[in-house]
């Protein structure tokens, strides 16, 4: 099954884009299931690298990699990271710089899209 999450919100601050990805690393360890993570709007600066939070508070950066280590893709959209100030080489390891076109056909290719 291929699922797609399109994700709105900034990493921290409300806990969308934090279950958001806590279904998708649940999805990428179910067998047969492919999926596909869109981070728009504030949502795109969860792909930052070089996240610090506090001792014991979750990291969205870490939540990326399970999903990517399970053949997930993880989509960033690049009008987003431009007006964030957020260039490719700062994205974590497994993301990459996106478009609506992608969005698009990652849209129309799934059997599940999930928004948060």
């Amino acid at each position: 099954m291929d699922v797609l999450l399109i994700l709105n919100d900034p990493p921290y601050g409300t806990e969308r884009s934090y279950n958001g990805l806590r279904l998708a690393g649940s999805l990428a360890r179910q067998e047969g299931t492919h999926v596909q993570v869109f981070l728009i709007g504030d949502a795109a600066a969860c792909a930052k690298a070089g996240q610090k939070v506090p001792q014991g508070y979750y990291n969205l950066e870490r939540m990326l990699r399970p999903v990517t280590r399970r053949g997930g893709v993880i989509g960033v959209c690049g009008t987003c990271m431009d007006a964030r100030g957020i260039t490719a080489d700062e994205l974590t390891e497994g993301c990459h710089r996106s478009t609506m076109d992608e969005l698009t056909e990652w849209t129309t290719q799934a059997e599940r899209v999930l928004v948060f």
